[in-house]
């Protein structure tokens, strides 16, 4: 039940991250096309934020 509970917060923390730090939620167009070229492109700028941080961790523990 712990993990659990753990993987539930790492979910809501990714989530309030995609919508406050990268605009997931600033969408104000009415097409599918639209919001699907959105959402895309905030999860690879999520996804090249986290490339980011993991080889900033490897290189400070690698030091």
């Amino acid at each position: 039940m712990v993990s659990r509970a753990k993987n539930r917060w790492g979910i809501e923390h990714s989530y309030r991250e995609l919508k406050d730090e990268l605009g997931l939620d600033n969408f104000e167009g009415r097409s599918w096309r639209g919001w699907n070229h959105h959402v895309v492109l905030v999860l690879m700028a999520y996804a090249f934020l986290q490339n980011i941080r993991r080889s900033g961790q490897k290189k400070i523990a690698s030091d």
